[in-house]
C-alpha cells in the first residue's frame, strides 16, 4: 500500500480523498495556485505544493507541475479528483511512465471510454445500442449545422472532453451555429480541448447512471444506479439512488451491459457508465465517465462503500474486497449540490468571501427529530473563505441517507433549513423548491423538469410556504426575546420583566412598499424558559427553542413539531430588521408596536434610480469582450458583452433598440455586481 500520495485537485473532493487516505493512513500532499493559499485542502493535507496563478490553464491543468510536486514530495500515486486532469489520457500515462500510480483507470481505458467520440464507436462495435449522431469531431459551425439538420431537431451539442460543460441543445440552425462555437469556447476554456460532437436529443429522457468498479485482476462489478436527472442547463442539480423509476429489471440489466462495457477495455478503478431512459425503460448508452463522479456519495450511503478507499486499493494491485452478489442497496439516499450561485438573478455566478459558512452538522440541535444521523457535507470551503471567480460554482455537496425516498426528502428539507450561508448567494432557496415540488415528491420528472417548470426563470414566488404566518409568529418570537433579554440586563423596558402578554405588529416588507402589517399577540409560558404563544388572528403558535439570541440557525418545537428556521438581525436597508427564512421562503420583517405600525404605513419608500440606459454586469466576473463602441447604434438583442466566471461565458445584450454614448470597462477588467460596462443614449 502506498505511503503518501498526491491529490491533483481543489475544493471538497481533494478534501473527500484527504479523508479517506487519513482513515487508511496514508499521507497526503496538495497542490494549490495562489488563488487557493489558504483553501481547506492545503490545510487539511500534511504538505502543499504551489502550483502557480489563480487560472486553471496556469496551475491545475499543468501536467508538468504535478508530476514534479509528486517527485519532490515522493508521493507514490496521484489521485485527480473529477475535471481538470481526471480524463486526460496523456496525463495518465505520463504517470505510468514515471514510476507514479495513476488512482484511476489505465490510459488505455481513458482513451477508449473517457473521450466520448471513442466511447461511442466502441459502444456500437459491441453492440451497445446507442443514441444516433456524429461521433467525429466537428470543426465548424457551417458542417455543425449540416450535420444538425442531417441527423435531425433537436439535437444535442456536447464537449467530447467530459461532463456537462459547454452542453447545449438545439432546435434549428441558428441554435445549432451558436450553440457549437459557445460550447467550443468553454470545452477550451474548462479542459483544454475543444473537441465537439452532436447527437439526437431523446425528449422526455431520463439520465440514469450505474456505478462500475474494476480492478487489475480482471474483476468488475456495478454498484446499482443512480437518478441524475434533475438537472439545470445539463448541470446536475439533485442526484438520487436508488431511482424511484427503474424496475429491478432494468436495473439489472443496466448493470450487467454497463459491466460487459467495462470488461471491453479492462477497465481498473472506479467509473461510470451513463444512460438515457425512455419513458417504457428502453435504455441507451450514453457515455462512460472514467473518473469518480461529483454524486458518488449517494451510492457509498446505499451500499456501504468508500468508493474512494476501493479506487485507493485497486491502483496499489489489490483485488476488489467485494463481489456482485455482496453488493447491498439500504435505504435511499440524495445529495444536493450547494452552488455559489443566485437563483433570484438567473442563476448567476457569486463570488467573495464568506461571511459565515455553517453546514447544518453545525446548526442542527440534537433534539430535532431530523438528527444529524444520516446527514453528510462534502466541502472545501471554511468559514471566513474566499469563493473565487476562476472556478466551478460548486462549494459543498449536502448529502442525506434514509430508510425510504421519503424520509429521505424530509431530512434534506430540514438539512437545508440548518445550512448557514451569508456573503455570498447560494441555490439553496431553489433546492428547496424543488424538493417541496409535487412532482419531484412523486417521482414524476425527466432531465427537462426544471426547464418546464421554471421556464422563466425561478423567483421568490416559486416558494410559497405551507404556512405564511409561522414565518410571522417566529419573527415575533424572537424579537421578544430580545426585549425580554434587554429588559433584564437595563431595565429600561418597563413591563417586560412581568409575565404578561404583549401586542405587536408584524410588517412584512415588499418590493416598491407592497407591505403586509400582521398584528400578533404574544404570551410567556410561566416556568418555560424561551417558551411563548404567538397568536395570529385566533390561531395559536406555542414556539420553545433553546437557541441563543446571536444564533442565525434557530432550532426548536412549534405546536409539538420540530422545526430549524434562519433568523438574521438587521440588513443594510434596515438594521431592525429580522430576515426569517424556513423551507426556501425568506421575509424581512419589522416588530413594532401597533402604533408604530400606523405610523410606518405613512412613510413612503424611496423609489430606486433609473439604470435603464446602462448595461449593468449581472455578477462578478472578467470581461473578456466588448462588442460595440461610442456612438454605435445597436438594436435590441444585439451582444454587446462578453463576462466569463467560473468557466461559464455570459453574453450580456441589449435590451432595447438605442445609441452607445459611453464604454465605462475595458476589457479584461474584473467586473462586481452591477458595475457598469455601457451606458446608452437617453
Amino acid at each position: 500500500m502506498f505511503t503518501k500520495i498526491l491529490i491533483a485537485n481543489r475544493g471538497e473532493i481533494a478534501c473527500r480523498v484527504i479523508a479517506t487516505a487519513k482513515k487508511m493512513g496514508i499521507a497526503t500532499v496538495a497542490v494549490y495556485s495562489e488563488a487557493d493559499k489558504e483553501a481547506r485542502h492545503v490545510q487539511l493535507a500534511d504538505e502543499a505544493v504551489l502550483l502557480g496563478p489563480a487560472p486553471s490553464r496556469e496551475s491545475y491543468l499543468v501536467a508538468d507541475k504535478i508530476i514534479e510536486a509528486a517527485k519532490k514530495t515522493g508521493a507514490q500515486a496521484i489521485h485527480p479528483g473529477y475535471g481538470f486532469l481526471s480524463e486526460n489520457e496523456a496525463f495518465a500515462k505520463r504517470c505510468e511512465d514515471e514510476g507514479i500510480a495513476f488512482i484511476g483507470p489505465r490510459h488505455f481505458s481513458i482513451a477508449a471510454m473517457g473521450d466520448k467520440i471513442a466511447s461511442k464507436k466502441l459502444a456500437n462495435e459491441a453492440k451497445v445500442n446507442t443514441i444516433p449522431g456524429w461521433n467525429d469531431a466537428i470543426e465548424t459551425a457551417e458542417r455543425a449545422v449540416e450535420i444538425a439538420k442531417d441527423i435531425g431537431y433537436p439535437v444535442m451539442i456536447k464537449a467530447s472532453a467530459g461532463g456537462g460543460k459547454g452542453l447545449r441543445v438545439a432546435f434549428n440552425d441558428k441554435e445549432a451555429f451558436e450553440g457549437f462555437t459557445s460550447c467550443r469556447n468553454e470545452a477550451r476554456n474548462s479542459f483544454g480541448d475543444d473537441r465537439v460532437f452532436i447527437e439526437k436529443y431523446v425528449l422526455e429522457p431520463r439520465h440514469i447512471e450505474i456505478q462500475v468498479l474494476g480492478d487489475s485482476h480482471g474483476n468488475v462489478i456495478y454498484l446499482n444506479e443512480r437518478e441524475c436527472s434533475i438537472q439545470r442547463r445539463h448541470q446536475k442539480v439533485i442526484e438520487e439512488a436508488p431511482s424511484p423509476f427503474i424496475s429491478d429489471a432494468t436495473r439489472k440489466a443496466m448493470g450487467e451491459q454497463a459491466v460487459a462495457l467495462a470488461k471491453a477495455v479492462k477497465y481498473q478503478s472506479a467509473g461510470t457508465v451513463e444512460f438515457v431512459v425512455g419513458k417504457d425503460q428502453d435504455f441507451y448508452f450514453l457515455e462512460m465517465n472514467t473518473r469518480l463522479q461529483v454524486e458518488h456519495p449517494v451510492t457509498e450511503c446505499i451500499t456501504g462503500v468508500d468508493l474512494v478507499e476501493l479506487m485507493i486499493r485497486v491502483a496499489a494491485g489489490e483485488q476488489l474486497p467485494i463481489t456482485q452478489d455482496q453488493v447491498q442497496r439500504n435505504g435511499w439516499a440524495m445529495e444536493c449540490r450547494i452552488n455559489a450561485e443566485d437563483p433570484f438573478r438567473n442563476f448567476l455566478p457569486s463570488t467573495g468571501r464568506l461571511v459565515r459558512f455553517q453546514p447544518p452538522a453545525q446548526s442542527m440541535h440534537q433534539s430535532n427529530t431530523a438528527d444529524l444521523f444520516g446527514v453528510r457535507v462534502d466541502t472545501g470551503v471554511v468559514d471566513g473563505g474566499e469563493i473565487p471567480m476562476y472556478y466551478d460554482s460548486m462549494i459543498a455537496k449536502l448529502i442525506v441517507h434514509g430508510k425510504d425516498r421519503d424520509e429521505a426528502i424530509a431530512k434534506m428539507r430540514e438539512a437545508l433549513n440548518g445550512f448557514v450561508i451569508r456573503g455570498i448567494s447560494s441555490n439553496i432557496p431553489f433546492q428547496a423548491a424543488l424538493l417541496a415540488h409535487p412532482k419531484f415528491v412523486s417521482g414524476d420528472f425527466n432531465t427537462g423538469f426544471i426547464a418546464e417548470h421554471y421556464a422563466h426563470g425561478f423567483r421568490a414566488e416559486d416558494v410559497p410556504h405551507d404556512d405564511a404566518d409561522f414565518l410571522v409568529a417566529l419573527a415575533a418570537f424572537v424579537r421578544r426575546k430580545s426585549r425580554e433579554r434587554a429588559a433584564g440586563l437595563t431595565g429600561q423596558l418597563p413591563g417586560y420583566g412581568v409575565k404578561v402578554g404583549h401586542d405587536f405588529s408584524v410588517i412584512t416588507l415588499g418590493a416598491g412598499g407592497q407591505n403586509r402589517y400582521t398584528d400578533v399577540h404574544v404570551d410567556e409560558v410561566l416556568g418555560q424558559l424561551g417558551s411563548a404563544v404567538v397568536t395570529i388572528d385566533g390561531k395559536r403558535y406555542a414556539i420553545s427553542s433553546p437557541s441563543r439570541l446571536n444564533d442565525i440557525c434557530i432550532t426548536g418545537v412549534c405546536n409539538g413539531q420540530p422545526f430549524t428556521a434562519q433568523v438574521e438581525r438587521g440588513t443594510p436597508r434596515n438594521p431592525l430588521a429580522l430576515v426569517v427564512q424556513h423551507n426556501g421562503t425568506r421575509i424581512e420583517t419589522v416588530v413594532v408596536s401597533r402604533r408604530m405600525a400606523e405610523l410606518h404605513k405613512l412613510m413612503p419608500f424611496k423609489a430606486a434610480p433609473d439604470m435603464s440606459k446602462y448595461v449593468l454586469s449581472p455578477m462578478p466576473g472578467l470581461l473578456v469582450d466588448v462588442a460595440v463602441q461610442v456612438g454605435q447604434k445597436v438594436q435590441a438583442g444585439e451582444r454587446v458583452a462578453v463576462i466569463e466566471a467560473m468557466k461559464m461565458e455570459n453574453v450580456l445584450f441589449a435590451a432595447a433598440d438605442g445609441v452607445v454614448s459611453k464604454v465605462l470597462a475595458s476589457k479584461g477588467e474584473s467586473l462586481v455586481v452591477d458595475q457598469p460596462i455601457v451606458e446608452f443614449e437617453k
